[in-house]
C-alpha cells in the first residue's frame, strides 16, 4: 500500500464520498459567502498563480491530523504549516505542545478563517497564521514542517527543504508523498496517509548516491 502513486491517490478522493456530516462540515466552516468570494474575487486572482503550483483547498480529515501528530510524536520546538489552509494543523500542533506554531497560507480569507477557529478554540493568542508566499518563508531555523499539498508543489518545494532546513528537521507531508524522498515512518492507509522524512537520512541518501 505504501507505493500508491498520486494518480491513485487522486482518484481516492475523487471517489471517496463526503457524506452528509461532512457536507455540514464543509457549510459550517466556509458557507456560501466564502464560496462567492471565491467565485467573485478569489478565483480571477488565482488565475494569476502558474497553473501547476495552484492547491485546491481541501481541509484534512480528523483521522489526516491524527497521523500527523503520531508521526510528530516525541518532536518538540516549533512547527510550520506550508499551505495552512483552514490551520486545523496548526491548531492541534499547539495542543500537543508545539510552540511556537505557526501557519503560512496565501489565501487572505483562509487565513481569516483559521484565525477564527483559533478564537473559538479559545488559543487565538498562541497560534500565528501569516499571509505569506511558502516559497519566501525562511525554513532554515525550522525544526517540525507539515505540508498538505498538490505532488505538483511537492516536486519543486524539496528543493527548498533541502536546501534550507537544518539537519535534525523532521517533514511531514499529508495526502501525498514527497516523489523523490524516502520516508522514515509512513502513518494511516490511502488518502488518510501521512508521511515523515528525516532530513538528515534524506541527505545522507544524496550524499551517498553521488559517491562513485
Amino acid at each position: 500500500m505504501d507505493d500508491d502513486t498520486p494518480e491513485e491517490i487522486f482518484a481516492e478522493l475523487k471517489t471517496r464520498p463526503i457524506g452528509g456530516w461532512g457536507v455540514a462540515q464543509i457549510g459550517a466552516g466556509t458557507g456560501l459567502a466564502v464560496y462567492a468570494m471565491w467565485v467573485g474575487i478569489l478565483q480571477p486572482g488565482f488565475r494569476k498563480v502558474p497553473l501547476r503550483l495552484q492547491v485546491p483547498y481541501i481541509p484534512a480529515s480528523k483521522v489526516q491530523v491524527q497521523n500527523v501528530m503520531t508521526l510528530l510524536r516525541g518532536r518538540k520546538g516549533g512547527l510550520v504549516d506550508l499551505g495552512s489552509g483552514d490551520g486545523r494543523i496548526v491548531l492541534e500542533a499547539h495542543q500537543h505542545g508545539f510552540s511556537p506554531a505557526v501557519g503560512y497560507e496565501l489565501n487572505p480569507w483562509l487565513v481569516q478563517l483559521a484565525r477564527f477557529h483559533a478564537w473559538r478554540a479559545g488559543h487565538h493568542e498562541k497560534v500565528s497564521y501569516r499571509r505569506e508566499d511558502l516559497w519566501k518563508v525562511d525554513l532554515t531555523k525550522c525544526k517540525n514542517v507539515t505540508v498538505f499539498l498538490a505532488p505538483s508543489v511537492l516536486s519543486l518545494l524539496q528543493e527548498k527543504l533541502q536546501a534550507e532546513l537544518p539537519d535534525d528537521a523532521l517533514v511531514v507531508t499529508g495526502r501525498f508523498p514527497l516523489p523523490d524522498w524516502k520516508p522514515c515512518r509512513v502513518e494511516g492507509q490511502g488518502v488518510e496517509r501521512a508521511w515523515a522524512y528525516s532530513m538528515q537520512a534524506q541527505r545522507q541518501n544524496v550524499f551517498g548516491s553521488k559517491l562513485p
